[in-house]
């Protein structure tokens, strides 16, 4: 055998002996999911003469949208949408059921992010005491890091305690949110037992008390705001200290006192997007092979359009300040990160409904559905059938049974369920009310039935899902708005991909919330979130 055949015959064996490590699969270095809280998917549209080139506009040109995308599940809350978007799964499944529910196992109500085990990290206030202990599934952002052995960073950021936590997970390497008492980000012993350098010298920079020295004019005159209604109207709220809804809103007073309005005027969504960038900076993400994610809510959005209503000139002037905060994001984004380097999605948490003094005006159907007061007319005639005090609570669109009520007085626990619902049934405008342990008893379009199944928790949801005639709602009186219904202004939501492995394009093909989560594994070839139920968007992935 001749030289040439040994060391071939070697190098073929040690082959064979060490068998080839597989590649790592290629991923972007920044992933960015975008919340818009309260955004209904016609916004992209209602307002698209005057978005300029760089915000939405880019987004969509150069990525892909999904224009049929909807939430499947029941009440579209804000905190039932943040964990469904990361999650790719349903309140039934992660645990979610709102933004606050009645424990059944306790009768006590609980806040989505409440963890008493934990502390404020950054200040001494309650608004630290919080964590993403009553999430059940794993989050995407939990997968990346565990798919990296905790290599990779996920930060979470957000104005709203929810709108960081639930998205970032349980692993996250931070979650930060906005305590208005002294305008300041924070976060909880959870996370840390103290604030990163950069977070500290971003609160260092006082930029809330800097942006409310900003009195809120429109941004371009006001008689051109062609889509919104006259300025002062009787749909719209005031912000605190004013007597009429009507520009320019006066903000200097509040500087360095009541920080908190900064979440109802634009300027909450500049301060967001700047902590955005603290964190990419800060924490060097996007710099090296290992894929890192940032989860950041834009929730300003979501309080102008609770307080104003969506054809009010606050809103069509939000949405037009937000792209440009936009624009400003993905060029920081271009410089820091790369373009082609990351990858962006941007959907929302749910829609909004119009205004119901705003629908009456145009004769279509809607009024406000005052809870309370159908909650005690419920109670009063579960007493006079049963003669018990406290048998059941409203809330979330739900009748939720006091079972220790009906346990001490020995009451019948299906014959109170029965008339609950045949009272409930009774009140002007519900549609229809469910019982959700009776599956078959129901003649409704199954589209409805199946978001009610998916909401249903069943120790956190209420016994029995009541449904609103379309433009009804529950909470916010005659002025503004609010959501939490099965209908489209509430559960049509946009849904864009944009930048690294998503092609160009549009699809009207239906798809849910539940599949974001899905899509996003897919394209960094890991594993799903443990409770997903969503599918990969295979239209927009290369």
């Amino acid at each position: 055998m001749n030289f040439k055949k040994i060391v071939v015959t070697a190098v073929l064996a040690a082959a064979i002996a060490k068998p080839s490590l597989a590649q790592e699969p290629p991923r972007p270095k920044l992933v960015v999911g975008i919340v818009l809280d309260q955004m209904r998917w016609d916004y992209l549209y209602r307002y698209a003469d005057r978005y300029g080139k760089g915000g939405f506009k880019r987004l969509l040109s150069e990525g892909f949208t999904c224009e049929n995308t909807t939430i499947n599940y029941l009440p579209t809350y804000t905190a039932p949408g943040h964990s469904c978007i990361y999650t790719g799964s349903v309140p039934a499944l992660h645990g979610i059921a709102a933004n606050e529910w009645i424990d059944k196992r306790t009768g006590k109500e609980v806040y989505c992010t409440d963890d008493d085990a934990v502390n404020s990290v950054g200040n001494q206030s309650d608004a630290g005491k919080m964590s993403p202990r009553n999430l059940l599934a794993t989050t995407v952002t939990d997968e990346l890091r565990l798919a990296t052995n905790f290599r990779a960073k996920t930060v979470g950021v957000s104005l709203k305690d929810r709108g960081s936590i639930l998205p970032a997970g349980h692993t996250a390497s931070g979650a930060y949110w906005f305590d208005g008492k002294d305008g300041k980000f924070i976060t909880s012993t959870f996370y840390t037992d103290k604030l990163p350098a950069w977070v500290e010298a971003f609160n260092g920079r006082n930029c809330t008390d800097s942006l409310l020295l900003q009195d809120w004019s429109t941004l371009y005159p006001i008689n051109t705001y062609v889509q919104s209604t006259a300025d002062n109207n009787a749909y719209e709220g005031n912000l605190k200290g004013e007597t009429a809804p009507v520009f320019p809103h006066k903000l200097a007073q509040f500087s360095g006192k009541d920080r908190g309005i900064i979440r109802t005027t634009p300027w909450g969504n500049t301060l967001t997007r700047l902590m955005g960038e603290a964190a990419i900076a800060g924490e060097q993400m996007g710099k090296d092979d290992i894929t890192d994610f940032l989860a950041i809510s834009f929730s300003s959005t979501d309080y102008i359009g609770h307080m104003y209503g969506p054809n009010a000139i606050e809103v069509e002037d939000c949405y037009l300040r937000m792209d440009k905060e936009l624009e400003l994001f993905l060029k920081y984004l271009d410089k820091q990160v790369g373009k082609g380097n990351y990858t962006v999605f941007l959907t929302a948490d749910h829609g909004g409904a119009h205004n119901v003094t705003f629908l009456k005006d145009q004769r279509i159907p809607g009024q406000n559905f005052d809870s309370r007061k159908v909650g005690k007319l419920l109670n009063e005639e579960l007493k006079k059938q049963f003669n018990a005090d406290s048998i059941a609570v409203f809330e979330n669109y739900q009748v939720y049974f006091n079972e220790a009520v009906i346990t001490r007085n020995k009451l019948d626990a299906e014959a109170v369920s029965e008339a609950a619902k045949h009272i409930m049934e009774q009140v002007e405008h519900v549609a229809y009310v469910l019982d959700m342990k009776d599956k078959d008893g129901h003649v409704l379009p199954e589209q409805l039935w199946q978001m009610a199944v998916n909401g249903y928790n069943r120790k956190r949801s209420g016994d029995l899902q009541v449904i609103l005639e379309p433009g009804h709602y529950s909470g916010y009186g005659g002025t503004g708005t609010t959501h939490g219904s099965w209908n489209p202004y509430d559960a049509h939501i946009p849904l864009v991909f944009y930048g690294w492995g998503i092609k160009k394009g549009a699809s009207v093909q239906p798809y849910h919330m539940t599949d974001i989560a899905a899509t996003i594994a897919a394209l960094l070839h890991i594993q799903a979130p443990n409770a997903s139920i969503g599918t990969p968007i295979r239209e927009v992935l290369k």
